[in-house]
């Protein structure tokens, strides 16, 4: 069977493997290694025109350039920024965020992570649907072991 050339299984590739969705285990398949690179060698604009290049987009239908999206984001403003990580899944026939909130809570964490330092953003949420009780235990459960592990807060990363 011929494979689109878009098509990649980097997001799921290590999902079979029960310990991905621990800290440790997101860190011994190579987790936060991206994240320590942006925080501690890349200023924001390098990481915004990383992701620009990379050509990654969306997950939510429109494909539109993440990069892009981020650059969006006011440099210079007296206001706080925020930062939505949408994962309502609600389009119709969609199963795309359920997956990642249960076997990769950290790949979504370093993606915030990353996505927040880029754009300055000094809060971030994630929307999880009333619906998924289990998945958002994952994330919870994610952030938690992220904070007392320093790779969400303050000193993330030692940086």
């Amino acid at each position: 069977m011929l494979k689109a050339p878009y098509v990649t299984n980097y997001l799921t590739q290590h999902f079979a493997d029960d310990a991905f969705g621990t800290l440790e285990g997101y860190v011994r398949a190579g987790g936060y290694q991206a994240a320590r690179k942006a925080l501690g060698e890349m200023t924001p604009e390098a990481v915004i025109d990383l992701v620009k290049l990379s050509g990654l987009q969306g997950r939510g239908g429109a494909g539109f350039g993440t990069g892009l999206k981020w650059s969006f984001m006011p440099k210079t403003s007296d206001k706080p920024k925020f930062l939505v990580c949408n994962a309502d899944e609600s389009e119709p026939g969609s199963f795309k965020d359920r997956i990642l909130l249960e076997r990769g809570p950290h790949q979504i964490l370093e993606g915030i992570l990353i996505a927040a330092f880029a754009t300055g953003a000094a809060k971030t949420f994630i929307y999880v649907r009333g619906e998924y009780a289990f998945p958002a235990d994952q994330i919870e459960r994610a952030v938690a072991e992220a904070y007392a592990k320093n790779h969400l807060g303050k000193n993330i990363l030692k940086s």
